[in-house]
C-alpha cells in the first residue's frame, strides 16, 4: 500500500512499465518524456490539452484516448468509452507504429537527459540564470 504520493519517477523508470495512461499535467508529462515511456492521453482541463498536442502531434509519442473538452461535471456524452480506451493502449502497446512511437520516446529522454548534463542545454541556461540572479544581488 502506498500512501500519499506515489513514486511516479521511479515507477515510470521501471523496465516493466509499457506506457503510462496521463491526464497530461506539465509535470506529469515531463516525467513521461524523461522516462522515455509512450503515454496514453486524458486530459482533464486548463493547458493539459495543449500538453496532450505536444505528446500526440509533436513528439508523436502518445494516442490520445479522445478527450475532446474540459471536464468540470461529465455529462453521459462526455465520459470516454471503454472502448476508446482499449483502442487507444492497443494502440499504444501493438504494431510497428507502437514500435516506432516507442524508439521516439526513449530518443526524446536521452535529450532530456543530455540537456541536464554539464555542458547541456537546461544545464547552461540555469547556470546563467542563477549567475543573473547573483549579479542582480551584488548590485544592491
Amino acid at each position: 500500500i502506498i500512501r500519499g504520493w506515489a513514486p511516479q519517477v521511479l515507477i515510470l523508470e521501471h523496465e516493466a512499465v509499457g506506457a503510462f495512461v496521463t491526464h497530461c499535467g506539465w509535470n506529469s508529462t515531463l516525467e513521461g518524456i524523461s522516462a522515455g515511456v509512450p503515454m496514453v492521453t486524458w486530459p482533464i482541463f486548463a493547458e493539459q490539452f495543449y500538453n496532450e498536442k505536444l505528446v500526440t502531434d509533436v513528439l508523436k509519442t502518445g494516442v490520445p484516448v479522445g478527450a475532446k473538452k474540459w471536464c468540470t461535471a461529465a455529462s453521459e456524452e462526455d465520459i470516454i468509452k471503454h472502448d476508446a480506451i482499449e483502442k487507444a493502449l492497443r494502440e499504444i502497446m501493438e504494431g510497428e507504429e507502437a514500435e516506432e512511437r516507442r524508439s521516439r520516446a526513449w530518443n526524446f529522454k536521452e535529450l532530456a537527459w543530455k540537456a541536464i548534463e554539464e555542458g547541456g542545454s537546461s544545464y547552461c541556461e540555469l547556470s546563467a540564470l542563477i549567475n543573473d540572479l547573483r549579479s542582480y544581488h551584488a548590485l544592491k
